[in-house]
């Protein structure tokens, strides 16, 4: 297995058990776990640069776990629980929206050349348009999911950002609840928005999947290196 494949399955396996490390992170209110959840969300970002032996990469997660190891025993550990959630879903939402930006090709038009096999001149306008449409849509949603994520976390209690700082919101939830919606049902908004677009587009643009399996097996085809250079 090459690096570009063993970064792909690596980050796989991390993403699986990042929700399960936060959950129970917070559930316990342990910060040893809140620690690893941290270091998982790390991994992720440098999978590629790790498995591939950089010296840089492996000195910077020496850095972070003596970081995480003062931090794990601190009444700040469970702070990065609180902010992973927003600051993923902004990081992932401006993947999407500076794609956008002049004299750029938005992220979904890419995945759609590839797919097609044509240049972007080539490009039929229908599609173009669909396509830039869905970048713009995903940004948005990303975006909207990013804040939310944050007022929850600002709001949570007993150990919410505001709390921490010495504040009493008017409105709170509770950790449980945060947890939940941070750890889960944010996934499951995503995948319900995925769904929705993939039944609209198959009416919009029919013929062109069979099915939703079919459409995975044409997205994996594409192979890491081009999701790896996607994301650049």
């Amino acid at each position: 297995m090459n690096a570009a494949n063993a970064a792909v399955v690596l980050r796989l396996l991390l993403m699986l058990a990042y929700p399960v490390l936060a959950q129970l992170a917070s559930t316990w209110q342990n910060g040893w776990l809140a620690g690893l959840a941290g270091l998982d969300m790390l991994l992720f970002v440098w999978a590629e640069p790790l498995v591939r032996g950089k010296l840089w990469a492996w000195g910077g997660v020496l850095l972070v776990l003596l970081g995480l190891y003062w931090l794990a025993s601190s009444q700040w550990a469970l702070l990065l629980l609180l902010l992973a959630p927003p600051l993923f879903m902004a990081m992932v939402g401006w993947l999407f929206a500076r794609s956008l930006l002049p004299g750029q090709l938005p992220l979904i038009t890419r995945i759609v050349l590839a797919l097609e096999k044509v240049p972007p001149e080539q490009l039929d306008a229908a599609l173009y348009r669909y396509s830039r449409g869905v970048t713009l849509l995903w940004a948005s949603a990303l975006g909207l999911l990013a804040l939310f994520n944050l007022g929850l976390a600002m709001i949570a209690a007993p150990r919410g950002i505001l709390v921490l700082l010495g504040y009493t919101p008017a409105l709170t939830i509770t950790d449980a609840q945060w947890s939940w919606f941070a750890n889960w049902i944010n996934y499951g908004l995503i995948g319900g928005l995925f769904v929705l677009e993939f039944a609209y587009r198959k009416r919009r643009f029919p013929g062109r999947y069979n099915s939703a399996l079919e459409f995975g097996r044409k997205m994996a085809s594409l192979g890491p290196g081009f999701w790896r250079d996607l994301l650049k």
